[in-house]
This record gives C-alpha cells, sequence and structure tokens, in this order.
C-alpha cells in the first residue's frame, strides 16, 4: 500500500443567512476549499499492522476513504496492492476488507448466516474455503450462538464479531478497522482483539487501524502513523514513540519492615525523583525520568536499604504518549 502526495479538498458552499442569502446564492453562488487530506505520503508493506491516528478531524477517515476507493483524490496517487481503487472498484473490493465500528454491512432482517453465504456467492468462495473460514471463526469468535438469528435481534459485540467474519470471509490482502471494538464490553474486546492478531501472523493480512482506543493500538499494532490536519506528522515504531516522548518510569516496591528511605535522601541521590507512600499497605512507589536514571540504580539503591517483598514497574501507557502528543499538537496550534 502506497500513498505519495495524496490530497483530498472539498468544496463547501459560502452563504449568508436568511432568503436574501439564499438568492444572492442562488444567483452568484460562492464557495471555499477545505484540504482534509494535504500531501500525505506513506509506504506500508504487506503483513504490517499500523494504527493510523489523530485528533478529530485530522483526516483519517477521509483517507482510509481514498484508500478503500470510495472517494477519489484530489491530487498525487494511491495504490493497494498495485491497484489504483478508485479506478478499479471491483477489483479492489476483492483485495480488501473493512470494518467500520457505527456501521454493518450485514443485512439487518436476514439471519447472520444468511448474510454470509450471500457474501460468499458475491465473492465467489470455494466451498471448501468457506468451510474453512467458517471453522476459523467459529473457533476464536464463537459465532454460532448467534448465526441464526437476524442482524436486528442480535448485541454489538455479537455483531461486530459478525462484521468482522463478512469483512474477512474473502480471505482479503488489506483489512482497514475504523473504531472496531467502540462500545464493547472488555471481554469482547479482548476476543475481537485475539482474533485480528490471530488474521495478521496466520494469514500475513495487512492491517490499518484508525482508533481512540489505546488498548487497540497497543495490543494489535507495530507501527504508529500520526496525522494533524491533514499532514503526517509522525511514522515510526510504536516503542520510538514511547522513547521520544514517554519520560517518566514508576517503580512500586513492597517491603517486609518499615520504610527506611526518606525522600530527602532519595532527591539527593536522584534528584527529580519523586517518593510516594500511600496511607495505607507496605508499599512505596519511586517516579523518575529515565532518560537521567535506570530503573536499575533506583532499584540499587532501595534494595541496600529495606527488605524487598515485591517489585514491578509501570512502562508509560501509549494513551499518555499519544495524549501528551496531542497536548503539544495543540499547543502548536495555538
Amino acid at each position: 500500500m502506497v500513498a505519495d502526495n495524496l490530497t483530498k479538498e472539498f468544496r463547501h458552499a459560502v452563504k449568508k443567512p436568511g432568503l436574501t442569502g439564499s438568492i444572492r446564492h442562488l444567483l452568484n453562488p460562492e464557495y471555499e476549499k477545505k484540504t482534509a487530506v494535504d500531501r500525505i505520503s506513506f509506504s506500508i508493506e504487506r503483513g504490517e499492522s499500523v494504527a493510523y491516528v489523530g485528533p478529530n478531524g485530522a483526516g483519517k477517515s477521509t483517507t482510509i476513504k481514498m484508500l478503500t476507493g470510495i472517494l477519489v483524490p484530489t491530487g498525487g496517487q494511491v495504490l493497494v496492492d498495485g491497484v489504483i481503487p478508485y479506478k478499479n472498484r471491483i477489483e479492489n473490493a476483492r483485495n480488501i476488507g473493512a470494518v467500520f465500528g457505527q456501521r454493518t454491512q450485514l443485512w439487518w432482517d436476514l439471519p447472520v448466516l444468511e448474510s454470509l453465504t450471500l457474501l460468499k456467492e458475491i465473492y465467489e468462495i470455494p466451498d471448501r474455503e468457506y468451510k474453512k473460514r467458517m471453522e476459523l471463526f467459529e473457533d476464536i469468535l464463537h459465532l454460532g450462538e448467534f448465526l441464526h438469528l437476524p442482524a436486528r435481534k442480535i448485541s454489538l459485540g455479537q455483531r461486530m464479531r459478525a462484521d468482522l467474519a463478512a469483512s474477512l470471509l474473502h480471505n482479503p490482502k488489506v483489512l482497514y478497522l475504523d473504531e472496531p471494538t467502540i462500545g464493547l464490553d472488555v471481554s469482547v474486546k479482548a476476543r475481537i482483539r485475539q482474533f485480528i492478531r490471530e488474521v495478521n501472523r496466520e494469514s500475513g493480512t495487512t492491517i490499518l487501524l484508525t482508533t481512540h482506543d489505546m488498548e487497540d493500538i497497543e495490543d494489535i499494532c507495530k507501527r504508529l502513523l500520526i496525522i494533524d490536519r491533514g499532514r503526517v506528522i509522525f511514522d515510526g515504531e510504536l516503542q520510538a514513540v514511547k522513547d521520544a516522548f514517554a519520560q517518566e518510569r514508576t517503580i512500586h516496591f513492597e517491603v517486609r519492615a518499615p520504610l527506611h528511605v526518606g525522600e530527602e535522601e532519595l532527591a539527593a541521590q536522584f534528584p527529580g525523583a519523586v517518593l510516594h507512600i500511600p496511607s495505607e499497605g507496605s508499599g512505596f512507589s519511586v517516579r523518575f525520568n529515565r532518560f537521567y536514571y535506570s530503573a536499575g540504580d533506583i532499584i540499587d539503591f532501595v534494595t541496600k536499604r529495606n527488605e524487598i517483598v515485591d517489585i514491578h514497574i509501570d512502562e508509560p501507557s501509549i494513551e499518555l504518549v499519544i495524549r501528551q502528543i496531542y497536548e503539544v499538537i495543540l499547543t502548536f496550534r495555538g
């Protein structure tokens, strides 16, 4: 998948309110242009799992619509598995699957099984391949419990599982996911994430995920593309994002005896480190800048003064990291 200076502009009518404004617009219409996607370029290799994120209105959905062939770019080029999506819609449709959290591709009044059977005929899937895919879906997504129910009678979590099955029935090379776990409970989210990882690993399916759920990103993706105002502002490995923006780590200690480390002693040894002692329990934590000190230094300092029962380290979450990036974006805009 390749995007080269991909651009999309929209024209919006500009008119003054009231009857007079409507008449003037009818006789002498005025328009203004808005650039939703502004000359973005990226390349995604087959089998990659990539998160495509950004603030609301950044241009994510517009990009996805151009990649799927729904929208025609204003400028630049886009290729998905060697196909120009908007010029070769049928061929492109055979290569891709898409799951949009707010929409469904199931027939509303038909049982889920009949929707999947219709898709089998549309994509001309051989019986043997169809049976194999359905066994996989049943094994991980547990479709059997609602296959014979109409789509309108199943729950949101069941519908999302069925939509995933429908989008992957023809074994597409590329899968687009737009908020695939929105509104779902924890157990269903975990099952869907497991299934997506399995498909990516076993079938080599390329995954492009847009979501505001940072746990989706951490569980599914290894690479992160961040877009703002229609432009890519970061493209790199997920761990590289943490290395660039996540400075703080926290070590939690559980000790057998009362604490023998004072805040002043800690501050003298590790300036900037923060000691936190909860009102209850036999533990404490130390928050520090990982670019200044290593976890080993902190642990060695504490273990020399205390009898340690247990230790665990909190790594910065991708949610915190991306929130910090968004704050930088908003500050820069201001």
